[in-house]
């Protein structure tokens, strides 16, 4: 059995796509690139298929990884430009690697986000951003299914620096520019309870009475392994990556050797 590491996409209007919803476009992706899948057993077989930490309905990301097993060798290249044809645009498999060793979900320790605020001056995000790292708790709430929950979000948050959103050179043509931007970057540990990007939002109200007037466009760049020492977030699938290159695998399919796209961008700290 072949196991290959997929990473994902969702832009644009898929980013309000639920988990769900995106399980099912990839299970039909699956069948319409005739994926020699692997299946589970029992009554109701279904493809097996690992998804790792998927992002929040409602935010874009451009790392999100799942597993997938197979019945036979397939070359990851090929198996990713089948399975990217079969998606619809804005979930896009941009990268696959052959699995060479375990743990993928042990190498997601934390995410690198990006949050646009709209119709707010970066002069006042940066104002906040340095009260909240001032801050040795910063408590936020946030409704569960049993009710209203207090954490303290600010041993989660490893980094964060706020930048002037029309001055960034990866300014999107379709905000407009005629308004104040700021660009939050941050760097969340994946901890319990989960800190998500809103819970920073809300500890940035809470610390500095920061409210941007509309809402926050989300987006995760990167997701990885933690580097304490540098405060960066390394490729998951870099691990992968080198055993293939340093033991091409014996057993190969008709479409030939596995190759591994570019790799997962590197997080700021």
């Amino acid at each position: 059995m072949q196991r290959i590491r997929l990473r994902y996409t969702k832009r644009g209007r898929l980013r309000f796509t639920s988990h769900r919803d995106f399980q099912r476009a990839f299970e039909r992706a699956l069948r319409r690139a005739e994926v020699p899948m692997a299946y589970s057993a029992g009554f109701t077989p279904h493809p097996k298929v690992s998804y790792a930490n998927a992002a929040p309905t409602g935010t874009g990301s451009e790392a999100e990884y799942l597993e997938i097993a197979l019945t036979e060798a397939c070359d990851p290249d090929k198996l990713r430009e089948l399975l990217d044809e079969s998606l619809p645009a804005g979930l896009d498999v941009v990268e696959a690697v052959e699995a060479r060793t375990s743990g993928l979900a042990d190498r997601l320790t934390a995410s690198v986000w990006e949050l646009r605020l709209d119709g707010v001056e970066p002069a006042d995000a940066e104002r906040a951003v340095a009260a909240f790292k001032a801050a040795d708790t910063v408590e936020v709430q946030r409704r569960t299914k049993n009710g209203m929950r207090t954490f303290d979000a600010r041993p989660a948050v490893a980094s964060i620096e706020a930048l002037d959103g029309l001055a960034a050179r990866d300014a999107r043509a379709d905000r407009p520019t005629d308004q104040p931007c700021a660009i939050l970057r941050l760097v969340v540990r994946h901890v319990t309870p989960a800190v998500r990007p809103d819970d920073v939002l809300s500890g940035l109200r809470a610390v500095a009475d920061l409210a941007p007037p509309v809402p926050a466009a989300v987006t995760r760049l990167a997701q990885g392994l933690f580097d304490e020492e540098t405060g960066t977030v390394t490729d998951p699938l870099a691990p992968d990556r080198e055993a293939v290159t340093a033991a091409p695998s014996v057993t190969q399919g008709a479409t030939g050797p596995a190759t591994a796209t570019a790799a997962t961008p590197e997080g700021p700290a």
